[in-house]
């Protein structure tokens, strides 16, 4: 990834887009900015993927149907409701797409639509209709910052990355603000991901990308095991790097590839990082699995679990709560082959070996899982697949911020 070099715009870093934030009314909060746009000069080629939860968002709907054609030039979203579970959910939606277009000058269909906040309260479009002069008006080569504060929840940072990298002989570019902090599960969770990006490239390859980058990405973090209703991560790309077309797997299409993986790897680390209430980030690498899936469904499983995460919050080496996660999970493989460590900044500890314990230190242990960041190391020994999960810890914050979320 030496080729991958980050550098400051984010969204706004690809030729041809702009970005802006500003305080609508939705959220209560006076100096919250809620309402967010992205904006390219030109049609986008856009590919989509969205929550598993058979519980969806309007916007959702909204979204899809938009990207019929494979085309968009802006995406609208809002925090402080997720416009989910209402009647006019739908209506809402289009609207806020209709307002956006009206200002922008271009067709509602080319507007991409997304939500984020409480479920169930109905979203009112007056606050948007009001503020979509002011919010088209501060679109900017510098709005990216404005439109990444716009789309958080209970997110205490801010999550903003972007890069360049060359196909061929051209220089592109690739940028992404994210919003995740609860309610983050494997399949995506209460996570929204708006990634723009310079590279031309045709539709099929662009949705095999991003599906192929999000699986092993955003669908392997996991705050707490719920699955929200609003997930979706949305790409643009203009094409205004004037690149080749990629239009077939290989040479092009792997450098974009490597590229967009280096972002949304950048992205599930800060959501973990940030989960409600966390004070560790906590990156489960399973390796010497029989396959990839099952490495994917092991590294998870740890990660999810609500004991093995209080034992990381208490810096409690309790490696018998990884074992137990990797036995319940739906997966196939040999226990008595399982060797585990903990890793971080302060050094590297066995704990398991051949499914079964070894003498360590609990201080030397203690000190290592006081770091911020833990690193997991599983090994089965049992083949080649690997697969790597992000979570965090779990405190005593989480409850208190989901038990008075709505007030």
């Amino acid at each position: 990834m030496d080729s991958i070099i980050q550098i400051p715009g984010g969204v706004c870093a690809p030729v041809g887009f702009t970005a802006a934030g500003v305080h609508s009314g939705i959220a209560k909060n006076p100096d919250k900015k809620d309402l967010a746009l992205i904006y390219s000069s030109v049609r986008a080629t856009a590919c989509a993927v969205y929550t598993k939860n058979k519980v969806k968002a309007s916007p959702i709907a909204v979204t899809k149907a938009h990207l019929q054609d494979n085309m968009a030039q802006a995406i609208l979203c809002n925090s402080g409701n997720a416009n989910c579970c209402n009647a006019d959910g739908a209506t809402v939606a289009e609207q806020m797409c209709e307002i956006a277009a009206a200002k922008l000058h271009i067709a509602p269909e080319d507007v991409l639509v997304a939500s984020t906040g409480v479920i169930g309260q109905p979203l009112p479009i007056a606050p948007i209709q009001g503020a979509m002069a002011n919010l088209v008006g501060k679109l900017g080569p510098q709005g990216s910052n404005d439109s990444a504060q716009a789309i958080m929840t209970t997110d205490l940072a801010k999550k903003e990355i972007s890069v360049k990298f060359t196909i061929g002989d051209t220089e592109c570019h690739i940028g992404a603000i994210a919003k995740g902090s609860g309610m983050i599960h494997p399949n995506m969770g209460t996570m929204l991901a708006f990634i723009t990006t310079d590279v031309a490239i045709a539709p099929a390859f662009l949705q095999e990308a991003l599906t192929a980058v999000v699986d092993d990405t955003f669908n392997m973090v996991s705050v707490d095991g719920d699955t929200s209703t609003n997930d979706t991560c949305v790409i643009l790309a203009n094409g205004m790097s004037h690149c080749p077309v990629i239009d077939a797997v290989g040479g092009n299409f792997d450098t974009f590839l490597i590229a967009l993986m280096y972002v949304c790897i950048y992205l599930a680390r800060m959501m973990a990082k940030d989960g409600e209430g966390a004070t560790k980030l906590l990156e489960c690498a399973v390796s010497g699995a029989p396959d990839e899936a099952t490495a994917r469904v092991l590294a998870k499983s740890i990660i999810t679990s609500s004991l093995f995460k209080a034992a990381m919050f208490g810096a409690d080496a309790n490696w018998g709560r990884a074992l137990c996660a990797l036995g319940y999970a739906e997966a196939e493989f040999d226990i008595s082959l399982t060797e585990v460590s903990f890793k971080s900044k302060a050094g590297e500890i066995q704990v398991c070996e051949n499914g079964a314990g070894v003498p360590f230190s609990e201080t030397v242990a203690k000190k290592i899982l006081m770091e911020d960041d833990i690193e997991i190391l599983v090994n089965l020994h049992q083949g080649e697949g690997s697969a790597v999960a992000w979570g965090c810890d779990l405190t005593y914050d989480y409850v208190k911020i989901n038990g008075d979320y709505r007030s």
